[in-house]
């Protein structure tokens, strides 16, 4: 964790920390975790923000919390100011309280602190505006992780329309178990007798099956339901995989991915990326019917995907 917060700070972005949980208890996870400057990592610290009141309530203010005696002062906080801890508040307030947008458009900081006119349009970013679509605070350039679902994630996606990362930790133990020989084995060899009893159906038409023809079909399906039963059993749990109602997408499942644009193990799974990777998932949306992509990829070249684009377009 430590590592991917220094990278991130090193490569400009702003990082904003916000927990419901009460300051001792934070204090004591993060100096645990990262050290005892653990604060100054951050740009913002906000603890006890009682999300997700947090997103919907727009006139909770904020309170400063003493880092020697975590008691709450009461004095008005019209800055948030780094290395300092506050409580409660509310999303509106923090826009208010910190720098949310960027430098107006047309002006510049000079080495004295001076701002200056700009008139240079090249210099003029997209984010300086006004983050546009569904209001100012609504804006994909906003990344938010977070390890409750409906607590943190939800509201953030569907009122905001941030970009939402969640912390899984389930993933990797699935990762790990669906690795092993035994739950590959089980997983192709439903793959094979579903084919087969796509082809047998195909075959068949759409004629009465004979008793021949039940018992066989039984027979598979009755195989399927013994290797999906070993896969749970490999999981460790009666109850399976948190991602599966026996085979099928768990309600957990689907909202992750109505909500969720990432998800992962572990936030130092992010490690492994720039913070300017760009991701590109599979499009998990689709139904049976829609294009899945008939073509194998593998027989493609750039140039023949390009060609074929510059038909489309």
């Amino acid at each position: 964790l430590k590592g991917v917060l220094e990278k991130l700070k090193k490569s400009g972005k702003r990082l904003i920390f916000v927990s419901n949980s009460p300051f001792w208890y934070v204090d004591a996870g993060m100096n645990y975790v990262i050290g005892e400057n653990w604060r100054d990592t951050w740009d913002v610290v906000i603890v006890s923000a009682g999300k997700p009141r947090f997103y919907t309530d727009n006139s909770r203010p904020f309170r400063e919390v003493s880092t020697t005696t975590g008691r709450v002062k009461f004095k008005k906080v019209e800055r948030l100011e780094p290395g300092e801890v506050y409580t409660e508040g509310c999303l509106r307030q923090l826009t208010k309280c910190i720098d949310w947008y960027h430098s107006p458009v047309g002006t510049a900081t000079t080495a004295n602190g001076d701002t200056e006119e700009e008139d240079d349009d090249e210099n003029v970013n997209e984010l300086q505006y006004p983050l546009a679509g569904g209001g100012p605070l609504t804006s994909p350039n906003v990344l938010y992780v977070g390890d409750s679902l409906f607590a943190d994630l939800v509201d953030a996606k569907r009122q905001f329309g941030w970009t939402t990362a969640a912390v899984t930790p389930e993933v990797e133990h699935e990762i790990e178990m669906q690795s092993q020989t035994r739950f590959v084995l089980a997983q192709r060899t439903i793959d094979v007798l579903l084919q087969t009893l796509r082809s047998v159906q195909y075959t068949l038409g759409a004629e009465s099956r004979s008793e021949d023809d039940l018992r066989v079909i039984d027979g598979m399906e009755r195989l399927i339901s013994k290797c999906r039963d070993e896969q749970t059993n490999l999981l460790g749990n009666s109850f399976g995989s948190v991602f599966r109602a026996r085979y099928q997408p768990s309600l957990f499942a689907h909202s992750l991915r109505r909500y969720c644009d990432l998800y992962m193990s572990s936030v130092s799974s992010m490690r492994h990326y720039s913070p300017e990777h760009r991701f590109y998932p599979e499009d998990a949306r689709l139904l049976s019917h829609e294009i899945r992509g008939g073509v194998d990829a593998d027989c493609w070249t750039l140039d023949t995907a390009f060609e074929n684009a510059d038909g489309l377009f």
